[in-house]
């Protein structure tokens, strides 16, 4: 029978079994409209006096992958996509309790709410490989489909609290010894060994097992309890200020000490409210969001235009990034012509691919023989001779703007003419760039643009790809397409100082130091950042990380092209002048112990603060510091952030708001909870965030109150409560 493009379980009998199909293209997810048929088949099974037993298997080789996220952002659905217990009534009447065995045969995935329908089914067949895991508390919520109950009742309460804590799947194999998987078999044999599986069960040839209220695989309750207030104190820890684990833990609880029935009452409690969180807004936002980077208005909706192939790419450059680019390359099955000035820096390039390569095959990603081939498609070179063959040229020489000029005029006379040019650069005017080319660049504008990876590019998911006015949306279409193939997540933006990701997060380190300078601890600055909001780390943790000499050096473009809303410190200068360069020689903001590489306070620092504070004058003299909690540090952080990153969006610098949100959230490592920059801040609010830029602006000297000034419209968005992500009306887009 032939698989429906609509959501919908396709029926049919075979040697006394009924078998339910889940059909919904391309990999069956729970769309509600499939849940029905769902439960309409399995109520017609035990309806059919023909019918011995059920097998509930998917269409297209899989599965299912779980409840159809669309629904989350389906309004007629409301808050959780319209997930109801009803869902676990169906579950338990028709599948586990009904007057018939059932039975799951699981091919590719069977994750979220498809686990969920198969723990309901009396026995599970898998083939091996195949994945199964709860990964729901990545978006914000739980288990709703009854996973809180049967998962620990399965597997044991330790695994299966592990496994939905840390949405972390297990192959079929790994099931079969856990106890989720009752046999496995390959997929030419997988429904046949369902159905005798099922019929087995129906003639009580094997024992039917209904997995809501098994208790063997359950410890004795005070041992359980003692587990869960340890899982609950590892979440906490882990996921600090959020509420949705602790529900999901809750639910279990409940489940554990009154039974599998209360359990279902209470995941459906603990789903409604985690489902009404900021957290789970924000999450799915993210998850949307991140899969819209690829659509860019006046490019990837233009009739006709299709990318064209990059099969080879040359990078221009065998440093940290360049290596780390080319090591992305040669991974997606690219070949990569990597060129160096000299033999003794191209070795080194080379050196670095290798390193990158041992990595992943020191961490199982790859094998040896995998690692060999994939270095076998970079080629070294020492001249633009074999740059013909190239499809795309990435230069990632060191940010000088006379070398990258010089190296622009030679790939126009090297390259084809249909050749993409593009330079890695993270601050340099794109035009800039190509000025040294044939006649100003003008012959090859439409073929410029950036393509700013995040290091180490191998690995960091971000690529910027800067599109000057001149730029064609062929070639912006073609690296769309790369950064796909490469598993990057693309965001297209303009060309600007810092372009999207650095420019918006140029205020995050200045505010900092302004806080330095007005007196209070720059560890305690940290680990509110850090600890409180969820940043990977704080923003002197941060400068130390890039380098002091780094931080300087971009520092003084923001300041050249944005002079009126800087902060311009002695503090980051004098780091630059001690030596004190972070990381990479052992002292920054922190001293770095030499074996370990952990970073903690530096007393020596001291001196250093007393000096720019001074130079600052940010206070009266004999002033204390101003008494700022934890919040009011966070507020004086990012509301200039968010004040930037609403400049970039009238600007049009990127393509929708939410693009912005998907590059703090994978460039700054912006907490994904929060959604993003633009989505947090129409969380926060307008009105407040204007209102607290202009008290900090009281904070300070007349002459430093520009840093805090809201843009024109962030102003409009606080005066007529219109959403920042809604986008500018009118933006003025390249």
């Amino acid at each position: 029978m032939a698989a429906s493009k609509q959501p919908q379980a396709l029926y049919r009998v075979e040697d006394g079994v009924a078998i339910i199909t889940l059909s919904y293209p391309p990999l069956n997810a729970l769309h509600p409209q499939l849940l029905r048929s769902l439960f309409e088949a399995a109520q017609r099974a035990h309806a059919d006096p023909a019918v011995k037993a059920l097998v509930v298997t998917g269409a297209n080789g899989n599965f299912c992958p779980g409840f159809d996220i669309n629904q989350f952002q389906n309004p007629d659905q409301g808050s959780g996509g319209g997930i109801d217990n009803s869902i676990n009534e169906a579950i338990c009447k028709y599948l586990e309790s009904g007057p018939k065995p059932s039975v799951a045969a699981i091919q590719g995935v069977a994750l979220g709410g498809g686990l969920e329908v198969a723990m309901g089914c009396n026995a599970r067949l898998a083939v091996p490989g195949s994945r199964l895991g709860l990964p729901e508390l990545q978006l914000g919520i739980l288990p709703g489909f009854g996973g809180t109950q049967r998962l620990p009742r399965l597997v044991g309460l330790a695994k299966a609290a592990e496994m939905m804590l840390t949405s972390a799947p297990i192959k079929a194999e790994a099931g079969l010894k856990l106890g989720l998987v009752d046999a496995l078999a390959p997929p030419e044999q997988l429904l046949a060994a369902a159905r005798a599986y099922a019929l087995d069960m129906a003639a009580g040839r094997r024992p039917r097992m209904a997995s809501l209220h098994r208790t063997d695989r359950l410890p004795p309750l005070a041992e359980a309890l003692a587990m869960v207030d340890m899982a609950r104190q590892q979440a906490a820890a882990k996921a600090r200020g959020l509420r949705h684990p602790q529900l999901c833990l809750d639910a279990i609880q409940a489940g554990i000490e009154h039974g599998g029935d209360a359990g279902l009452a209470a995941e459906g409690a603990a789903f409604a409210a985690a489902a009404s969180l900021d957290a789970h807004k924000a999450l799915v936002h993210i998850f949307f969001a991140q899969r819209s980077t690829k659509k860019v208005k006046g490019v990837t909706d233009v009739p006709g235009l299709k990318p064209r192939p990059m099969r080879v790419v040359a990078v221009l450059g065998g440093g940290l990034m360049g290596s780390g680019i080319a090591t992305a390359l040669a991974l997606a099955g690219i070949r990569v012509l990597l060129k160096e000035i000299n033999q003794q820096f191209l070795e080194g390039g080379m050196g670095r691919i290798k390193s990158n390569l041992a990595s992943r095959v020191k961490k199982g990603a790859m094998s040896q023989e995998a690692a060999a081939q994939v270095l076998g498609r970079v080629t070294g070179v020492l001249d633009y001779s074999s740059f013909g063959e190239a499809d795309m040229v990435i230069e990632a020489a060191i940010e000088d703007i006379k070398l990258k000029q010089k190296i622009f005029a030679d790939l126009e006379k090297a390259c084809r003419p249909d050749c993409i040019l593009s330079t890695n650069t993270s601050t340099i005017d794109i035009e800039l760039v190509g000025a040294g080319m044939e006649a100003g660049g003008a012959r090859s504008a439409p073929r410029l643009l950036g393509a700013h990876f995040f290091s180490p590019a191998h690995v960091m998911p971000l690529l910027e790809i800067v599109r000057t006015k001149h730029t064609s949306a062929q070639c912006l279409l073609d690296t769309l397409a790369l950064a796909t193939a490469i598993k990057k997540t693309p965001v297209v933006v303009g060309n600007c100082t810092g372009f999207a990701v650095n420019r918006v997060f140029f205020p995050y380190t200045m505010s900092a130091v302004m806080l330095a300078d007005l007196g209070l601890d720059p560890y305690r600055i940290d680990a509110a950042v850090a600890g409180r909001f969820g940043m990977p780390m704080g923003p002197f943790r941060l400068n130390d990380l890039v380098g002091s000499d780094i931080g300087l050096h971009v520092g003084a473009n923001f300041v050249t092209s944005f002079p009126e809303r800087v902060y311009v410190s002695r503090l980051i200068p004098a780091l630059n002048e001690a030596k004190r360069l972070g990381e990479k020689t052992g002292k920054g903001f922190y001293k770095f112990d030499p074996k370990t590489r952990k970073a903690s306070p530096d007393p020596d620092l001291a001196p250093l603060l007393a000096a720019s504070r001074k130079e600052a004058a940010l206070l009266p003299e004999g002033a204390k510091a101003p008494a700022l909690s934890d919040a009011d540090v966070l507020d004086f952080i990012f509301f200039p952030v968010v004040n930037e990153g609403c400049r970039v969006v009238a600007e049009g610098i990127v393509d929708k708001a939410a693009d912005l949100d998907v590059a703090s959230v994978m460039a700054m490592g912006f907490p994904p909870v929060k959604g993003g920059l633009i989505f947090w801040a129409d969380l926060v609010g307008a009105p407040r965030i204007v209102a607290r830029l202009r008290q900090f602006a009281a904070m300070v000297p007349p002459q430093h109150r520009g840093f805090f000034e809201p843009c024109a419209y962030l102003e409009e968005a606080a005066r007529t409560g219109r959403k920042l992500s809604a986008g500018p009306q009118q933006a003025a887009r390249l």
